[in-house]
């Protein structure tokens, strides 16, 4: 984790604090509405986890979860966020990904606000046995109200990769993003997050997702999830991973 014994001072310029990490949400796409103009307590944390498990003829078991906490201010938040998942099957395993990060937000106007975020991923079965990215910028809240939600950011960043067959590599980056929330029901939200991060190896993340809320704790989640390289490792060549979901959720 190199990259992030430099992330201290780089949120400084963000202007927030960032709690050293992982939702990202996916791991570099964060749905967590964090804007503190409109939170209505100062902390707000979920976690969420689904398991299959098979035997008999084909032995199988599949984990999946995450969670999310974030802290408001009154022009500040600071967001907390990590998942996992991994999937075996006949006693080898075929899957094992683990992400964590963190992520700063400073409003300066009721519109505008700057950012800055930084994660941790290894993702062995796709090689990558390390990656660590931190970007920071601007962003812009274009929908606010209690019904949609909608906020654009960019800005730039660095990233680190260290792959499975040992070589590693550092390179800048632009980084983009766009998320929506729309509050279809008291109790059902839907919402879409894409990221992009630019490089020579461009990323392209996504994450769309539909929160059920059972009571005033527990909820389901359904998301289905796309990660995109333009030039993935050569032990790992297709250029697009999937993956679908459904979690019970638990709302503190």
């Amino acid at each position: 984790m190199k990259l992030l014994k430099t992330v201290p001072a780089v949120m400084l310029l963000a202007g927030g604090a960032l709690v050293s990490q992982f939702a990202i949400a996916d791991n570099t796409v964060f749905t967590v509405m964090d804007d503190p103009s409109t939170a209505k307590k100062p902390f707000e944390g979920n976690l969420n986890a689904g398991y299959l498990a098979q035997s008999g003829n084909t032995k199988s078991s599949s984990l999946t979860a995450d969670s999310t906490l974030t802290w408001y201010g009154q022009r500040t938040a600071w967001s907390l966020w990590g998942n996992a998942s991994n999937t075996s099957s006949n006693d080898e395993r075929s899957s094992e990904k683990y992400a964590v990060g963190g992520r700063s937000r400073y409003n300066v106007t009721d519109l505008d606000y700057l950012f800055g975020q930084a994660s941790w991923l290894t993702d062995r079965y796709n090689g990558y046995r390390e990656r660590d990215v931190a970007t920071l910028g601007y962003g812009r809240q274009l929908l606010n109200g209690p019904v949609h939600s909608l906020r654009v950011e960019f800005g730039p960043g660095v990233r680190y990769d260290e792959y499975t067959n040992g070589d590693t590599k550092t390179q800048g980056l632009g980084y983009a993003s766009g998320t929506y929330a729309w509050q279809l029901t008291d109790n059902t939200k839907f919402t879409q997050g894409v990221s992009v991060f630019g490089a020579d190896d461009t990323t392209v993340n996504s994450e769309t997702a539909l929160d059920v809320a059972i009571n005033a704790h527990f909820g389901l989640k359904v998301a289905y999830n796309v990660t995109w390289n333009s030039e993935p490792p050569s032990s790992a060549p297709e250029h697009t991973d999937t993956r679908t979901s459904v979690t019970l959720g638990y709302k503190m």
